[in-house]
Parts: structure tokens; C-alpha cells; sequence
């Protein structure tokens, strides 16, 4: 989880492109932009996760396999809403 965020943050971080600094948003809204990329392939990987605990048949749900699922899904969601409050 903590290598797929600074995977992005390192994106969203870094210096501008060329493309970027002739671009007509500000760097707010530019940041913005990125934001909400990440929380849509944060959301994706949460929609896969539920999927899979989802398909975890009855008798297993008490299994660390299943308790590992529904940690994640919670951890995504957790970040996904921090990174939909930042400004």
C-alpha cells in the first residue's frame, strides 16, 4: 500500500513538465487533478479487494485470509477519504 502511494505522491511531487508550466489551471487545480486520478485507481483497486472478500466462501470468513480482505478495503477506504480532504 505505502510503495503504491509514494509511487504517485512522487509523481504528483515532482517538478513540473514543460507541458505543465504553459498549462492554463493553476497549480492548485493542477493538483487537484492528480488527486482525484489517484482516488480513482485507489477506488478501483478497493472495488477488487471487496470483490475478492466478497467470492471468500462462509465457512472462511473467519480466516486470516478474509480478515486481510477486509482490512485493506478498510485501509483503502481510510486513505481514499484523507485524500479526498485535502484542499
Amino acid at each position: 500500500m505505502a510503495s503504491v502511494l509514494s509511487t504517485y505522491m512522487v509523481k504528483y511531487s515532482g517538478k513540473p513538465r514543460k507541458s505543465e508550466k504553459s498549462s492554463k489551471y493553476s497549480a492548485k487545480r493542477q493538483r487537484r487533478v492528480e488527486i482525484e486520478k489517484i482516488i480513482k485507481q485507489l477506488e478501483t483497486i478497493r472495488n477488487f479487494e471487496e470483490s475478492y472478500q466478497e467470492r471468500i466462501p462462509e465457512n472462511l470468513q473467519t480466516s486470516k485470509v478474509y480478515e486481510k480482505a477486509e482490512e485493506w478495503v478498510s485501509v483503502l477506504t481510510e486513505v481514499i477519504e484523507m485524500l479526498e480532504e485535502l484542499p
